[in-house]
């Protein structure tokens, strides 16, 4: 089942932009790690790789940061205060498994077990369970 933008931004909580700019980065990662994977450009590293992830979770920080202070200047402050806290929960936890991610790949570290790892994703699913359960 797959679910109609209305929803997903009523679910997730970002705006359509955050959507299409998170989409736009899985696209361009998928396209480099296919590069990465298939050995076509050998000088490619893991954070090179992992770059439009980074660069989503900056722009994704930075147009929260300029909606919280709109709508504080518009007077809609606990919006903003449960918008800014929200999103910076779900970009930080997103965040984190990206660069514990690209480190086990990196350097190959056998006390960085693929548990830890997906942590931060466990804490973002459960989060997601209770908040799509406030919605409907």
């Amino acid at each position: 089942m797959l679910f109609s933008l209305r929803e997903l931004v009523q679910w997730l909580g970002l705006a359509q932009f955050e959507v299409f700019l998170h989409a736009s980065a899985l696209l361009i990662f998928s396209v480099l790690l296919a590069v990465k994977v298939d050995g076509f450009a050998s000088s490619l590293s893991w954070w090179n790789v992992f770059i439009p992830f980074f660069a989503a979770d900056g722009l994704g920080t930075y147009f929260t940061a300029i909606v919280s202070v709109r709508l504080f200047q518009d007077g809609e402050k606990r919006l903003a205060v449960l918008r800014l806290f929200w999103i910076l929960t779900i970009l930080s936890l997103k965040f984190v498994f990206e660069m514990l991610l690209c480190q086990k790949l990196v350097q190959r570290n056998p006390d960085l077990w693929y548990g830890l790892i997906m942590s931060p994703v466990f804490i973002l699913l459960q989060l997601l369970m209770i908040r799509a359960c406030r919605v409907n």
